[in-house]
């Protein structure tokens, strides 16, 4: 992996509102928890960590299907910061690891942001690169096949650790992998 120059990796996961019947379209969800460990790219070990709820405006009532998937409560999200604060006070976090690069499982995570940030009318909080762990996970293995963040822990014989579908936990759990494919 070609890591030069880059001191820390900030590793993100978002949970949003989310249902299984069609009643809250894709380009209305809502982030409602950023979870995110700041891993040092010298010696690959967690030196922070994120983790805040936010209050959807769009769609408050959370869906049955939602907190059963997230374990996240409607008093978490009724008593949480709206979304326009959370981004203020993960950015001010974020400013304090130098040359950060902004890394998910995937691109949903970067796309739930841009689309938050749009509607609140709030910047983006990360600079142009985007790593797609998810992807780079796949050519480690020299696969074509895409991985959950759950199956490439079982691939790798790491225990899933926390709650799956948690943002802070996935968060934990992404870094791991993100580790061993670095460290091998």
């Amino acid at each position: 992996m070609e890591n030069n120059n880059i001191n820390y990796f900030l590793i993100v996961d978002l949970e949003a509102t989310c249902c299984n019947d069609g009643s809250i379209p894709r380009r209305s969800m809502e982030i409602i928890e950023i979870g995110a460990v700041m891993l040092n790219g010298t010696t690959w070990e967690t030196e922070s960590e994120f983790q805040m709820f936010v209050q959807p405006v769009r769609h408050p009532k959370l869906t049955r299907f939602c907190t059963e998937l997230t374990t996240i409560s409607q008093e978490d999200v009724d008593i949480a910061l709206t979304f326009p604060e959370v981004i203020a006070s993960f950015s001010q976090w974020i400013e304090s690891f130098p040359s950060s690069v902004f890394c998910s499982w995937g691109d949903y995570d970067k796309n739930q942001f841009v689309q938050d940030c749009n509607f609140h009318n709030v910047p983006y909080p990360f600079g142009g690169e985007h790593k797609n762990i998810k992807k780079e996970f796949s050519k480690y293995l020299g696969t074509s096949e895409k991985f959950g963040m759950a199956q490439a822990l079982e691939h790798l014989g790491i225990i899933l650790k926390g709650t799956h579908h948690r943002g802070i936990d996935d968060a934990r759990n992404i870094a791991a992998i993100f580790r061993h494919m670095n460290l091998g």
